[in-house]
């Protein structure tokens, strides 16, 4: 019975079909992600908190020697359970950086940091959010734990946007995001 099956064409053409759309399947899912963690440890900045911060995210009105820290949020869980807490900083040389502090997330597929100007929603109705209005990628995701920087490029006015989210451009959804206030 079984030598008779292995030698019908309709069972090779089956079993290549099912390898294939396995094979398809676990390179776009990446469900080993799951279980893996990148923990990235960078070195943030040693920023203050003016008590005459704008809240736009310019520079307060006194002179600083230092970076300080313009704007600040914890992360909420969306797709994926996120905590941690993610800071605008200005540098003394007028550019911004974002600073994700003490980041716990789950590792996944194609994720990215981005800065956007949408409110940050709590449960499934935060999830798709972000790519529906302006927002600005800072770049992949370092690592799902730790503490990361990432640079605000020199075009973007970070008084634009109010939010950081953990984006999966793959899946279009936020795994987590904090509110900048």
């Amino acid at each position: 019975m079984l030598k008779r099956l292995l030698t019908r064409p309709v069972t090779w053409v089956v079993a290549v079909l099912l390898g294939v759309g396995g094979g398809a399947g676990l390179y776009w899912f990446e469900p080993w992600r799951l279980f893996t963690d990148t923990t990235v440890n960078e070195t943030l900045s040693a920023a203050t908190v003016p008590s005459n911060a704008a809240a736009d995210g310019s520079a307060p009105t006194s002179a600083a020697a230092g970076p300080i820290v313009v704007r600040t949020g914890s992360f909420i869980t969306h797709e994926h359970a996120t905590a941690g807490t993610a800071r605008l900083v200005r540098n003394p040389d007028g550019s911004h950086q974002v600073e994700l502090i003490g980041l716990d997330t789950s590792d996944g597929p194609d994720l990215r940091v981005w800065l956007t100007d949408q409110e940050v929603k709590k449960g499934p109705a935060g999830w798709r959010v972000f790519d529906d209005g302006e927002w600005t990628e800072l770049g992949r995701l370092k690592g799902n734990r730790g503490d990361q920087v990432y640079p605000v490029p020199g075009t973007v006015d970070p008084g634009d946007y109010r939010s950081i989210s953990i984006w999966c451009k793959r899946f279009a959804v936020s795994f987590g995001a904090a509110s900048l206030r």
